[in-house]
């Protein structure tokens, strides 16, 4: 039986032309090569599976090729080449830090350094997963990395960029690795499909690129995964039972079921999920997600990111155009609040069919229609229907004492009280989104009425509203302080002066103050400002200032004069 190569390695690039995703990148060290401008020190992150590791082994091929073509790619036949395609080369060491962080290897590592390359002009180093050093490896390795030899180059890969320190960063020239898009993944699926020749499913390849996050090598991992399940067919249906997913139809039903809220069929369907094996927050995810779609679908500017086959484009497009914008977006926030509380309930199916009753019956509230009961209540008669109706002979039987007569033709209007129906306040509809501006509209308009609005302020009413409020305060002091210096009215601010900054504190603190002023004065614009005058400030005769030490030495000097002989007898000196 031959051995087995997975297609990761087997289709790994070999030329940067081949690297998938990264063509700013590959045209960036290309150019380099091309220009002789190759820094000494390249640290590549990003995410796992994007080709850091790829475009370091490359690029280490094509600095030592001997016969680069005109676009610096390896040419993969010359000693370095085949040196290099059958790993012995001595003139490129990888090193994995995930296993070798310690500063032991660090230093046999700078050993290597010291020797120059026996054929070929760069020995280059790969360091895999630099992170992974230790503080005390990454200093070790800090003044080779800094002034190595001009022989030398290294290449670091590593996926958390901010674990390495700083004065590394500095140190190299740094290339941020972008996650790869699904539809050069699905391309890149179809050529292998191509080169295997394995029949796939467009909608099957977009299954496994969107699984796959962003990272080639998983989308190859999953992709020899369900080959050597389903075979030289690849459908969409083996593909999402390998992968334990919920075909996109049931998105599509329950959705359907929102629209026309029918929450029996709705809850149907959920049932049928649960049977399958999938929990409830895997549905509620994946109908968020289907939400997105739709949502994006809504513009013409955001289609482009429907990241789904060319078949199934147009049938999210007709979805999306019987869903208000306004009804997917409270929809997303209700899978979200579901998504988000799911862990903490205890019955877990009871919990996601409440969020699904609500989004059943959403439309209504989104639209603003009322709910419509099922059942009709029974109707009460009311007491002008149930009360006996009476002629005028046996009213004035009644009157007379005699007995009324059995049979009597109803006449004239009925003898009864009606008692009037009480209004039945309809419940209050959340409004729709497009109607904000009405409602602003309609605050204005309700302010302009009860007269909030800016008017001419005089300054009389100013000195009307300032003793009001003075004569509301209970504490003595801020009384006087508004007595002793009263406001003067410059347009729409109120000044005031003051000798103190304990003053001008005491008044801004007093916050209802101008609360007060502006509705006595009704002017929500009005200001307040309290300023500082030097020319009204208490005199300064009875405040005593701090002594300084030769000033305290003085007094205690005349108070004592032996305290000159203590001075002297300790050698002490007093400071100025």
């Amino acid at each position: 039986m031959s051995q087995f190569v997975v297609s990761a390695r087997k289709y790994r690039p070999i030329r940067f032309e081949e690297v998938v995703g990264q063509g700013h990148i590959s045209q960036t060290l290309k150019h380099a090569l091309q220009t002789d401008h190759l820094a000494h020190a390249f640290l590549f992150c990003g995410p796992r599976g994007v080709g850091k590791t790829t475009c370091a082994r490359i690029l280490a091929k094509a600095i030592n090729c001997e016969n680069p073509n005109q676009d610096f790619e390896p040419c993969g036949v010359c000693n370095s080449c085949a040196a290099f395609n059958e790993n012995a080369s001595f003139n490129i060491f990888e090193l994995d830090a995930a296993s070798n962080n310690s500063v032991d290897h660090i230093r046999a590592l700078n050993e290597q350094v010291r020797f120059a390359p026996q054929m070929g002009k760069f020995k280059v180093f790969i360091i895999d997963e630099v992170h992974m050093l230790s503080s005390s490896a990454f200093n070790a390795f800090l003044k080779t990395l800094e002034e190595p030899p001009p022989y030398a180059i290294f290449i670091l890969a590593t996926t958390e960029k901010h674990k390495i320190l700083p004065t590394i960063l500095s140190r190299c020239q740094i290339y941020d690795f972008r996650r790869i898009l699904i539809a050069d993944i699905v391309s890149h699926l179809q050529y292998i499909c191509k080169q295997e020749k394995i029949e796939a499913e467009d909608e099957a390849l977009h299954v496994i690129a969107q699984k796959a996050d962003g990272a080639l090598r998983d989308a190859l991992s999953i992709f020899d995964r369900i080959v050597s399940s389903a075979g030289n067919h690849v459908t969409y249906q083996s593909v999402i039972q390998n992968l334990n997913l919920l075909d996109y139809e049931y998105f599509f039903q329950a959705t359907d079921a929102i629209l026309s809220e029918d929450l029996g069929a709705l809850m149907l369907l959920y049932d049928e999920v649960l049977k399958k094996g999938f929990e409830g927050d895997q549905f509620m995810s994946g109908l968020a997600s289907h939400l997105r779609e739709l949502l994006v679908c809504k513009q013409d500017k955001t289609i482009e990111l429907l990241e789904v086959p060319e078949n199934l484009r147009k049938r999210y497009w007709q979805q999306s155009k019987l869903a208000p914008m306004d009804l997917i977006l409270s929809l997303l926030d209700q899978s979200n609040s579901c998504d988000l509380h799911f862990g903490k309930a205890r019955n877990k199916r009871l919990h996601t069919e409440i969020y699904l009753m609500r989004m059943a019956y959403l439309t209504r509230m989104v639209t603003g229609h009322q709910v419509v009961q099922e059942t009709e209540e029974k109707k009460t008669p009311s007491l002008s229907e149930s009360a006996p109706k009476l002629d005028k002979k046996a009213v004035e039987a009644v009157i007379k004492g005699e007995k009324a007569p059995i049979e009597a033709e109803i006449q004239e209007t009925p003898i009864a009280v009606e008692i009037p129906k009480k209004e039945v306040k309809q419940k209050s509809v959340s409004p729709r989104l497009n109607s904000l501006d009405s409602i602003m509209n309609q605050v204005k308009t309700d302010e302009a009425k009860s007269g909030d609005s800016d008017a001419e302020c005089t300054a009389e009413q100013l000195a009307i509203s300032w003793e009001n409020y003075r004569a509301t305060l209970a504490a003595p002091s801020l009384n006087l302080l508004m007595s002793n210096h009263l406001p003067v009215l410059n347009k729409k601010v109120v000044e005031i002066l003051v000798g103190t900054k304990i003053a001008r504190m005491t008044i801004m603190e007093e916050t209802a103050l101008l609360d007060t002023l502006r509705r006595e004065m009704k002017s929500p614009g009005l200001l307040l400002r309290v300023d500082i005058d030097p020319s009204i400030a208490p005199p300064e005769e009875n405040v005593v200032k701090p002594l300084n030490t030769q000033e305290k030495y003085l007094h205690l000097q005349k108070i004592n004069p032996q305290i000159d002989q203590l001075v002297k007898a300790l050698n002490l000196k007093i400071e100025e």
